[in-house]
């Protein structure tokens, strides 16, 4: 059963109609009600492309944590071969909100990291809703010194909403692992490309999107703070996070034109939860293609090209 966002209702009415219709005529043969059906199908498809053409920032939000849409486990396992996990930071406990190893890319051997929100209440429990602790980012770190070491480029997938803001997180230096995370990305000579595949919240993001090329999924969001958390702080009301959405300026068009990504990933109509081998798939391409420009530079120059993209970043937008 598909689950609909609110701004989906009329959508869902229509749709469950049609079902409903054939429902009827899988229980009486003799009913011919696909004219019907299919009369509701093409109102429902242009419905559909109509509430999409016209997504606000806040829609685009709800898009994005979307609990269908794909996660980072169902990229690596669809595009990674030889998929080898690795786990620990060597220091205090395996953080499963965080996962990576080695992997082969296209045959390319690569070091693949990510965020993973889980898909069902159990698996959303065990990785934390994708809100990774300070071991989560040291095992992150680990394994940039490893793809280091060994000449291997570094693939990030990054889905979460932000950091886990926990005692316990706080207490093992939550905000040092963060920093360290993201000084690890602009120091490795090798390439480093990231995609934003849902939600990229904050230092939690950056932690792992500090590469070279960074794409965009055309229906996530990447902010230094979620929409809600924005209103509680400058209005003192969650419920203005529609308001909220649209100042932060979150969305792929938005970064895309402030210089904060490089790529936006189209994505199929109706959202990457709608059609998800085609979005991996083109996440895919989008990974190759920025594997393939990076692919002849040096490590000096991947450094010194890394920190200059976010020393600059913003100026384009500010300019204009």
């Amino acid at each position: 059963m598909t689950n609909y966002l609110d701004f989906e209702k009329p959508l869902a009415e229509i749709e469950g109609k049609a079902e409903e219709l054939r429902a009827l005529a899988r229980q009486n043969e003799e009913m011919d009600v696909e004219a019907e059906a299919a009369a509701l199908d093409k109102k429902a498809d242009e419905l559909l492309r109509e509430l999409y053409r016209t997504l606000t920032p806040w829609r685009k939000c709800q898009v994005a944590r979307h609990p269908e849409r794909p996660h980072c486990k169902d990229y690596i396992d669809a595009l990674f071969t030889e998929y080898t996990p690795l786990a620990g930071d060597r220091n205090f406990a395996d953080d499963h909100a965080v996962m990576g190893g080695l992997a082969r890319f296209n045959d390319r051997p690569v070091v693949v990291i990510g965020h993973e929100k889980g898909n069902d209440t159990k698996s959303r429990i065990e990785r934390n809703f994708g809100m990774a602790r300070p071991e989560g980012y040291r095992k992150a770190i680990r394994l940039m010194e490893l793809a280091d070491k060994f000449g291997l480029p570094i693939v990030t997938l990054v889905d979460t909403p932000g950091a886990y803001p926990g005692k316990g997180a706080e207490e093992r230096g939550q905000s040092e692992a963060i920093a360290r995370s993201t000084e690890k990305c602009l120091q490795v000579g090798v390439p480093i490309v990231s995609v934003i595949i849902g939600e990229g919240g904050s230092g939690g993001a950056v932690a792992f999107a500090t590469a070279n090329k960074v794409a965009m999924l055309e229906n996530s969001v990447y902010s230094v703070i979620s929409p809600e958390g924005c209103a509680s702080i400058l209005w003192k009301d969650a419920e203005k996070m529609r308001e909220a959405a649209e100042a932060l300026r979150l969305t792929a068009d938005d970064l895309k034109g402030l210089g904060v990504v490089d790529r936006i990933i189209s994505e199929p109509m109706g959202g990457a939860h709608r059609d998800r081998a085609t979005t991996v798939a083109n996440v895919g391409t989008a990974i190759e293609a920025m594997l393939q420009d990076l692919s002849k530079k040096k490590g000096d120059r991947l450094v010194a090209e890394r920190r200059k993209k976010f020393l600059d970043m913003g100026s384009k937008g500010l300019a204009a």
